[in-house]
């Protein structure tokens, strides 16, 4: 199944039938409602969903927005936040998402996890690849600091989504929801690369894991991970996908074939009942959003 993100349109319409209709006449039957969602939004989201106009596939956390909050804002209020106050919220707003989700059908919400007190490591290492610097002995250093700082400091932000995800599983099970946890770009988001594994093997089904194919990307150019063997190592807890392509230095939500990605590399993991969204950024016109779709589905089919 593909479908298209309102991130590329969200903040452009005043009416979400609107909203949604234009995604339906880039010729996709299904959406993916986006962190920038605003309140005002949600009547003629209804209108359209149950008008049939088009079906919801997705919702990506939080939304809708919190009220008086006009931007995508995902990570204002964080699983791993020191502060209960904001992990109360970050609750509340989780909660919120999934009964929208049930209200316009969508059968996976996709979860940010958190993120660790560190210093910007992924600033720096963006620096230095914006110097041409990669594989240099600095560079390197920088990553093995990272990834030491990583494993130190990890465990408290780390347990702290787990107890929020544990308090989650039970309310999507009662909603019929899935749970996608997204791989993210910055170095110092959660889970770690190396821990998705051990994470999904704790938390089984209706917990699964969201490739997003511009942060994996970010990730291999940063020196974490290659961007295939991380996905070939996921692949049968995979539920779906963002698609979007990078740019150096690490620069995302570009067109797919607008950027380095090896999207015929990724094919092999790629399966029809997989939830295939295309992310793009809103400054891309709609030449290129047409033309970076059927790049893609020349590589990975129609389905």
């Amino acid at each position: 199944m593909y479908s298209f993100s309102t991130c590329w349109n969200s903040a452009r319409h005043t009416d979400g039938r609107a909203m949604l209709r234009e995604i339906r006449e880039l010729g996709f039957e299904h959406a993916e409602l986006s962190h920038g969602i605003r309140i005002s939004l949600m009547p003629g989201i209804l209108e359209a969903v149950k008008a049939g106009d088009i079906k919801i596939s997705t919702l990506h956390n939080f939304c809708p927005l919190p009220v008086g909050v006009t931007g995508p804002s995902p990570n204002l209020y964080e699983f791993s936040s020191e502060r209960e106050r904001d992990r109360q919220l970050a609750l509340k707003h989780t909660l919120n998402t999934f009964e929208f989700a049930q209200r316009v059908g969508a059968p996976l919400v996709v979860l940010h996890f958190g993120s660790m007190d560190l210093k910007d490591y992924t600033g720096k290492l963006k620096e230095l690849l914006e110097r041409g610097e990669k594989g240099t002995p600095k560079f390197q250093k920088f990553v093995e600091e990272a990834n030491a700082a990583r494993e130190a400091k990890k465990k408290k932000f780390y347990d702290r989504s787990k107890d929020m995800l544990r308090e989650l599983v039970g309310q999507a099970k009662s909603r019929g929801l899935k749970l996608g946890i997204e791989i993210r770009e910055a170095v110092e988001e959660l889970p770690v690369e190396s821990d998705f594994a051990t994470l999904l093997k704790e938390f089984p089904a209706p917990v699964y894991y969201w490739h997003d194919t511009g942060h994996a990307q970010i990730k291999e150019d940063l020196g974490f991970i290659n961007h295939v063997q991380h996905l070939a190592a996921l692949a049968d807890r995979l539920a779906g996908f963002h698609l979007h392509d990078v740019k150096a230095p690490a620069r995302d939500h570009f067109p797919t074939g607008g950027g380095h990605i090896d999207f015929a590399a990724l094919k092999p993991y790629v399966k029809p009942e997989h939830i295939k969204v295309f992310e793009l950024s809103p400054k891309v016109p709609l030449e290129s959003v047409h033309r970076g779709i059927a790049h893609l589905k020349k590589i990975w089919g129609e389905e």
